[in-house]
């Protein structure tokens, strides 16, 4: 019972925000006169007292003693003596860690927040300096049409976006406080829940009681985000991965981020990147595992609720982990131009650019330009050159509409150039974007 009961091994973490909510909680007690000044100083005093044990590795913990709000109390008690046992006055363990869980998803989410902007500013570095360099866009893993590098790293952007978006919605509907909903129904005591509220940074305290102590949903939004972040990095991740095979050669990931073999000397592998990949299934699982905790409760409290730590504590700690490798990784990662641009122009990647041609200049219907397309596919497949390598003469046997201006198109540099709709590849659009998100980046700073 002692084994499955005690959660200090884990919940210790929340000493910090636990310590806070202490000092928040008994100078509103002796501001309503619940308790007197000088119980509250040597209350506070003895929370300090306890703050620099912690921090200094000073402090012992006993699995008797079951979680980090029995330690603190305890020790308290040692420190100032009877004084002590007033700080639990109007308050009860049930809305003291529903406090808890909210400061402390709440400090994660501000640190996330930094790792994910310093993210998108390294994703758009890379995008700055290759909005010009043509690669192959994929569908299916096969070429489709040739894209900039430069709007490749964009819709990362874009994704990363999204998270912080996502993030701090979620902390907005989080920043509620919990604290004075005592164990369920509220408390007799005439405490004052704005100014515990306010003193921790909470916007308001939270309208229901029961409610207060039995909510999770901000941890499961915390998770929820986590778990499409990771996604989004493993992506990219898996991206790295193929892009740095010998077979594709698109990208080099530097020594600080690869790793040798213990066996073949002219191995380099993105370990960074697979372990990223790979940390993305515990998100997800984290995510799932407090979801299905959550489900069958009845109100209130149930101790089932003391599972909702170790996930959120996992997933936090390896999605600020991921997300600080990948900005270190694609930061120092090399852009190989010359083989991207060698590979963008195969598969007849510029195939879609002849039709739409043929739509603009001859009035064609595109399903006739998609059947006149693939006829001088199948053309410069079985003579085994590039579209751009047909002669006039040969595309005219096909359609003899085409005149030469049809060349300006098949290039991949002509191709890219010419994708100018908003959202685009063209190399000015690109250049918008980007100058779009810096401008982003300073506004969320502010």
């Amino acid at each position: 019972m002692e084994r499955i009961n005690a959660s200090i091994g884990f919940d210790k973490r929340l000493y910090a925000q636990d310590i806070a909510g202490s000092m928040a909680h008994s100078s509103m007690l002796m501001e309503q006169g619940i308790i007197s000044r000088e119980d509250g100083q040597k209350i506070q005093e003895g929370l300090q007292t306890i703050l620099r044990e912690i921090e200094a590795g000073n402090f012992k913990t006993d699995p008797k003693l079951e979680d980090i709000h029995m330690h603190v109390e305890a020790r308290l008690r040692e420190l100032i003596g009877d004084p002590a046992g007033r700080l639990h006055t109007a308050r009860s363990r049930n809305d003291q860690v529903a406090t808890d869980m909210r400061l402390w998803v709440r400090d994660t989410m501000d640190h996330l927040d930094g790792e994910l902007a310093d993210l998108i500013d390294a994703l758009l570095s890379q995008a700055d300096a290759h909005a010009d360099t043509v690669m192959p866009g994929f569908t299916h893993l096969q070429a489709a049409q040739p894209v900039t590098f430069g709007h490749h790293m964009l819709a990362y952007v874009e994704m990363f976006g999204r998270d912080r978006s996502r993030l701090r919605d979620a902390r907005a509907r989080l920043n509620e406080s919990p604290l004075g909903s005592a164990a369920l129904a509220g408390t007799s005591f005439p405490i004052d829940r704005e100014m515990t509220a306010k003193a921790l940074g909470f916007d308001r305290p939270t309208a229901n009681s029961l409610d207060g102590v039995s909510d999770r949903d901000f941890a499961l939004e915390f998770l929820s985000f986590a778990s499409i972040c990771s996604m989004h990095l493993s992506r990219l991740a898996e991206e790295i991965v193929i892009w740095s095979s010998a077979q594709f050669r698109f990208v080099e990931c530097s020594d600080s981020f690869s790793t040798g073999s213990s066996i073949m000397p002219q191995k380099k592998n993105p370990d960074a990147a697979e372990l990223i990949r790979g940390k993305a299934g515990r998100s997800a699982g984290a995510f799932n595992a407090l979801l299905m905790m959550m489900k069958g409760l009845p109100m209130t409290y149930g101790k089932d609720m003391q599972e909702d730590k170790e996930p959120v504590f996992d997933a936090a700690d390896n999605l600020q982990l991921c997300l600080a490798a990948m900005s270190g990784m694609m930061r120092d990662i090399t852009v190989n131009v010359d083989v991207l641009k060698a590979a963008s122009g195969a598969g007849f990647s510029t195939a879609t650019d002849l039709a739409d041609w043929l739509v603009r200049s001859l009035n064609m219907p595109f399903r006739s330009a998609h059947h006149v397309t693939g006829t001088l596919v199948k053309m410069a497949e079985e003579r085994g050159v590039g579209l751009e390598d047909l002669s006039l003469a040969d595309m005219q046997t096909v359609e003899a509409g085409i005149t030469d201006d049809i060349f300006s198109v098949l290039g991949v540099d002509n191709s890219v150039a010419s994708r100018v709709s908003y959202g685009g590849t063209s190399p000015v659009r690109v250049r918008e974007q980007i100058a779009r998100w810096k401008q982003a980046l300073k506004d969320m700073a502010k």
